[in-house]
């Protein structure tokens, strides 16, 4: 989202733009950067991963172990991606980084699979759990999950093509309701009594090393969004040294409230009952609440969802807008129009992609949790080499090395390596690299128990396809 704020004027019209014209300025204070990262962050996913959580762990107190572990890694690779953003601070993002860290081909991949699956993915994920609760608040027939699926990417997408200023406004009041949604969830599931003999000791269970795996996938999932501070530490006042309490605050609001509502869902519906349940905070609330204190939480999971759509969409097209403006044969993808203050082109790839995927996670069995299988591996795949990439950074500027270089650094990177450093190097990138791979190594095990991942693997061999054409073209321009 920080690519609209102070930048609309600079984009404004232009056919490929250089990177000094995309980069913002700081300009965000520090409780409103928590106030960003907590709002990006929280999304409808806790309404929905704690059920498959709870029956991958199969245990109380290894389930709320993984949402611990979750906060940890997610502290660990958010305070690398601070030491990379204030070094090298550009709207590109994690993007950009990679392009600094191994070039200009591998970080199009990234960019390719953002595209393809990573934003896209989890925009039809999310149009998943928009369906599920609306068709229990207001079900449109034997099609019901398809029908609201494919109408909201639709709706959104064209409250984004009105313009920023328009789905901005939206994207404030769908907050105020997601804070609501999860005080009275909290509220309903610690007023009802636990059900007896549905929650054995905690700890009494080990689960398998695989499923546990899954079930920290399924977290970090929950816990996404953190990595979008790449854009907010390039705004925030102050410099670096800001973004560490900034990060530290805003990742421990997430984890207290992620932690009660896990809590509150624990007891009110048991350890199997939360295992079994499709719309376990719908559930609980109509136990604490009645009828119409089920349909009202549907509402504002389904108002959670679209938060984080559009938020997704906001962020997502305009991280395609920047990539293309580092390419010549993209460039009709990196027009901005300045009277809305939107990358129109952009946008409406994006969400015709979003579109056939929410049709291919219909003819799953599970749609949410098809689009995890689909997305996961690319994603953890990629924020391992993120992870890599502060290790070779470092190296970069080492007193060895010059440290800019005009075929590594180019004009548009801003190279601060004195002014923050993440804390316990090289333990904390190494946990982070290390929790990656691991995530990675379990989502493809798991997608491919699925026959699904060799989705993922086809969708990156297009992508090297692409580049191909990319460089053919740009040779014949040139």
């Amino acid at each position: 989202m920080s690519l609209n704020q102070g930048s609309g004027g600079d984009l404004a019209g232009a056919g490929a733009v250089s990177r000094e014209q995309i980069n913002p300025k700081q300009a965000l204070g520090a409780s409103t950067a928590i106030a960003i990262i907590v709002g990006i962050v929280i999304g409808a996913g806790i309404f929905k991963t704690p059920s498959m959580v709870a029956g991958l762990t199969g245990d109380a107190g290894w389930m709320m172990m993984a949402w611990v572990l979750g906060a940890v890694i997610s502290v660990a690779g958010a305070l690398c991606y601070a030491e990379l953003s204030t070094r090298f601070a550009h709207a590109g993002g994690d993007y950009h980084f990679l392009e600094v860290a191994y070039g200009k081909h591998l970080s199009f991949l990234y960019a390719w699979a953002k595209a393809m699956v990573i934003n896209t993915g989890s925009i039809a994920l999310l149009a998943f759990v928009f369906a599920d609760y609306m068709t229990q608040a207001a079900p449109l027939g034997s099609h019901s999950s398809a029908i609201w699926a494919i109408g909201i990417v639709i709706a959104l997408t064209a409250v984004n093509l009105i313009g920023i200023q328009a789905s901005g406004r939206v994207q404030s009041v769908l907050t105020l309701f997601e804070v609501l949604g999860l005080l009275a969830v909290v509220l309903a599931g610690f007023s009802v009594s636990a059900p007896e003999g549905s929650t054995p000791a905690w700890f009494s269970g080990n689960p398998p090393l695989g499923l546990a795996g899954l079930a920290l996938v399924f977290v970090l999932l929950t816990f996404g969004g953190w990595n979008e501070s790449a854009f907010i530490s390039a705004e925030v006042k102050g410099g670096p040294r800001t973004m560490v309490p900034v990060i530290l605050i805003s990742l421990s609001l997430i984890t207290a409230i992620y932690l009660l509502v896990n809590l509150a869902l624990l007891h009110g519906l048991g350890l199997s009952g939360l295992a079994k349940s499709k719309a376990a905070a719908a559930d609980v609330m109509g136990m604490a609440f009645g009828p119409h204190g089920q349909q009202a939480l549907s509402l504002f999971v389904a108002m959670a969802a679209l938060t984080s759509i559009n938020a997704t969409m906001i962020v997502g097209a305009r991280s395609n807008f920047a990539v293309a403006s580092c390419w010549k044969a993209l460039r009709p993808l990196s027009t901005w129009n300045q009277q809305v203050g939107t990358p129109i082109a952009a946008l409406l790839l994006q969400s015709l992609i979003a579109l056939a995927l929410v049709v291919f996670g219909l003819l799953q069995h599970d749609g949410f949790e098809a689009m995890v299988e689909f997305t996961a591996p690319v994603f953890w795949s990629f924020l391992f080499l993120v992870g890599l990439s502060v290790f070779k950074l470092r190296r970069l500027d080492s007193p060895a090395e010059p440290k800019t270089s005009p075929t590594r650094l180019d004009p548009g990177v801003s190279s601060q390596p004195n002014l923050y450093r993440l804390p316990l190097y090289p333990l904390t990138p190494a946990v982070f690299c290390a929790a990656c791979a691991y995530l990675s190594y379990s989502s493809m095990t798991y997608a491919a128990s699925k026959n699904a991942v060799h989705i993922s693997f086809a969708v990156m061999g297009l992508g090297l396809v692409a580049l191909f054409l990319i460089h053919l073209k740009e040779r014949s321009t040139s």
